[in-house]
Order: C-alpha cells, then structure tokens, then sequence
C-alpha cells in the first residue's frame, strides 16, 4: 500500500471529527470566531511537530524562498475563505445540500492541479473521482424530504452556490499547499509538509486576529473563553492537517481529495453502528458509490 493512502484516511478521520467539533462551536460564536478557532489553537501543536522532526530527523528547517511564500500566502487565505463559507453553510436550514456542493472539491481540485502545477490525472482516476461525487449527490439526495427535483432546483440557491465556492476555494489551497511544499525543494516530504502546515498556520492565524480585531472585537475573548472546546478543533484541525499536508506532498492533489470523500462513509459507520439510525437506498446507494470510487482511484 502506498504510504499517501493511509495518511489520507486518517486526515478524513480527524476531518470528520473536527467538522463535528466546529458544528458545536457555531452556536455560540460568530463565522469568523469559529472559522478562527482552528487557526489560533494550531499554531503551538503545528510549531511544536515542526521542532520534533528538526530532532528526530537531523535536519536543518527548509529555506522559505520567495515562490514558497506566495504560494503559502494564497493556500492560507484561500482555506480561510473555504473553511468561512463551510462554517456559514450550517446557519441554513438546508445546509446539508450546500456541504454536499462543497464536496465538488475532488473534481475542482483536478482541474486547478492542472491550471497552477500542471498535474493531470488518469482517465481511470477521473472517472473515480466523478463516481465518488456522484455517491455524495446520492447521500444528500436520501436526506432530503422533497427530492431529486429540489437537489437541481437548488443549484440556484444560496447554500447551494456556497458550497460550490467553498469547495473551488478549498480545491485552490489544497494545490497551493503542495505547491509551496515542492517549492521548498529537498527530499523529504515530511519535514516540508509540516514546515508548510506550519507557516501556513501562523500566517492564518496573523490574517484571522487582525481581521476580528477590526470587524469583531468581542469575538477574539469567546473564542479564548471556550478554550475547552476550541481547543480540542485546534488540535483535531493540526493533526488533520498534518496529514493532509504530508499526504498531498506526496501525491497529486485530486487523488488525495478523492480517497478524502471516505469520511462521509465514517459518518455513515458511526450513524448506523454507534447512534442506531436508520439508512434508506439512496443513502446506501451513495455509500457504495464512494466506496466504489475509492477502489477504482485505488487501482489506478
């Protein structure tokens, strides 16, 4: 097994816990103060991995060169854009439809791979992507009361068109982060992942504090305040993103995103195993789309 595809897993693992955690937090802060939770509590866990791997691996830090710095400056404020609309997505009664838009993230990620790095993927591996996709509209459509016709209607629609753009934004970060990464130069991938995951975190969390500082200033103590829990998103957000920066260090960007989508199959595990709920056709339909995805990305 290629070492990305573990990696992968796991980042969609703490994804999907992450995502559970920040859906709390909304309640009680704004989109700006949820959406920041994850940056400001990162940035100890992701400095200190960093230091931990300068000693375990014997290497000196990489050199941020000009190139690594425009692209790193674009993923940061591209995923803060993403992660924002995301956040937003759950202050609509049918935010489900929006997130389930947002996961067009594997198909947009293919294509900007190729505009910015020139990556292409396989005919094989594109076809699993669109499959994969295909299992998420299935699984939006098994949740929604009034059907098929309300899934096309609402291309329209704001959450809709919310989730598209949070998806083209976070499919923009994700091919600048491993553009940044490469740029770094060097041979080995896990100490430029988190170099970048690093830089990256603090420049978010430089952009994010001066932002609430001038158009929410009450926000920056609540989110402190509810250290307990926004605590806990930094740190399933850093080990998330670890991962997914190593894994996306290591291969195209479109295959990562695609084995991604597996987190929507946790949530399902977890509904039917732990919560006891109930799933009707489409939803298991959608299920075995994604997972027939994810054979076929795999045996590309």
């Amino acid at each position: 097994m290629e070492l990305w595809i573990p990696i992968t897993i796991g980042a969609a693992f703490m994804q999907n816990l992450r995502t559970a955690l920040q859906k709390h937090l909304k309640a009680a802060l704004s989109t700006s103060g949820a959406t920041s939770a994850r940056f400001f509590y990162a940035v100890p866990f992701a400095v200190l991995y960093v230091v931990l791997l300068t000693r375990l691996l014997d290497q000196p830090l990489p050199d941020p060169n000009p190139l690594f710095l425009l692209h790193a400056a674009i993923g940061g404020i591209t995923q803060i854009v993403a992660t924002a609309l995301l956040v937003l997505l759950f202050s609509f009664r049918n935010f489900a439809v929006g997130t389930a838009y947002s996961k067009t993230e594997a198909v947009q990620s293919a294509i900007f791979g190729i505009v910015i790095l020139g990556e292409a993927v396989s005919l094989q591996a594109g076809f699993a992507i669109l499959v994969s996709v295909a299992g998420v509209f299935a699984i939006t459509l098994a949740r929604s009361a009034e059907g098929l016709s309300t899934i096309v209607a609402s291309l329209v629609g704001k959450p809709a068109l919310i989730g598209l753009a949070a998806g083209a934004f976070f499919g923009i970060s994700a091919v600048e982060y491993r553009a940044a990464a490469l740029a770094l130069g060097g041979e080995g991938f896990l100490l430029r992942a988190a170099f970048t995951l690093a830089c990256v975190t603090v420049w978010q969390s430089l952009v994010m504090a001066a932002y609430m500082r001038w158009r929410e200033p009450g926000q920056m103590t609540k989110v402190f305040r509810s250290w307990k829990v926004t605590g806990l998103v930094g740190l399933t957000g850093m080990l998330g993103s670890v991962c997914w920066f190593t894994a996306m260090t290591i291969q195209n960007v479109a295959y990562v995103r695609a084995l991604g989508q597996i987190e929507l199959v946790f949530t399902f595990i977890a509904s039917y195993f732990i919560f006891r709920e109930r799933s009707n056709a489409p939803e298991v339909v959608g299920i075995l789309l994604i997972v027939a995805g994810i054979v076929v990305l795999l045996l590309d």
